[in-house]
């Protein structure tokens, strides 16, 4: 008889340490949330430079990416609840029916009509010296070490390692920029919600923002 797998076994992550994705075969993933820009609002000239620059961007990097996008309903809930704490303390009355008129309006157009919101990230790879906490080679390595001494060693070797991811994702940034193109990299919570709504598609909208 087949015994059915927990849904952990197929995903490939081990842990999200300091905002470091940590595979199960040692690789790190850092990911940076990246803002959009509208090139129909631009000239062909300023097009065409966006355009080329990105694929300079692209070319000079010695290191593969990949590029990610999350499309989902717009969750406008929260706003709706904004605008009913407005009317509490509003004193005038012709306002408080015009909010009310206005809540309606787009609780009603949000209900006929699908408004989607995009989110663009960068994931950034390190996989050179892979991180094996529980790999028989640091096991034999670690043998005569007390379990202290173990831990502080795989925290420096985690240490390292982002420090070279890190570097990376310096590089991803500063190309973006030079692009016009703001970005962030995630830290835990921001990591851990990505994947909530990856393997969650029914959850509501979440907040994450690049300022």
């Amino acid at each position: 008889m087949l015994k059915a797998k927990a849904t952990q076994e197929f995903i490939p992550i081990k842990e999200v340490r300091d905002g470091i994705v940590v595979l199960k075969d040692g690789e790190l993933r850092a990911i940076v949330l990246a803002n959009s820009v509208n090139l129909s609002l631009k000239s062909a000239d300023e097009q065409k430079a966006i355009i080329l620059q990105f694929q300079n961007f692209l070319n000079t990097l010695d290191f593969s990416v990949q590029l990610s996008v999350q499309s989902r309903k717009l969750d406008i809930r929260p706003y709706l609840l904004l605008l009913e704490d407005r009317i509490k303390v509003q004193n005038e009355p012709l306002l408080k029916l015009q909010t009310r008129e206005y809540i309606e309006f787009i609780r009603n157009f949000t209900d006929t009509t699908s408004i989607m919101t995009k989110s663009f990230f960068v994931v950034v790879p390190y996989s050179h010296a892979i991180l094996r906490p529980d790999s028989g080679v640091l096991d034999k390595l670690f043998s005569r070490r007390s379990k202290e001494e173990a831990k502080i060693a795989r925290q420096v070797d985690f240490e390292e390692k982002r420090s070279q991811l890190e570097e990376r994702v310096a590089v991803i940034q500063q190309g973006l920029g030079r692009c016009g193109i703001n970005s962030a990299q995630l830290g835990t919570e921001e990591v851990v919600e990505v994947f909530y709504k990856v393997f969650n598609p029914g959850a509501i909208e979440g907040k994450i923002k690049v300022e």
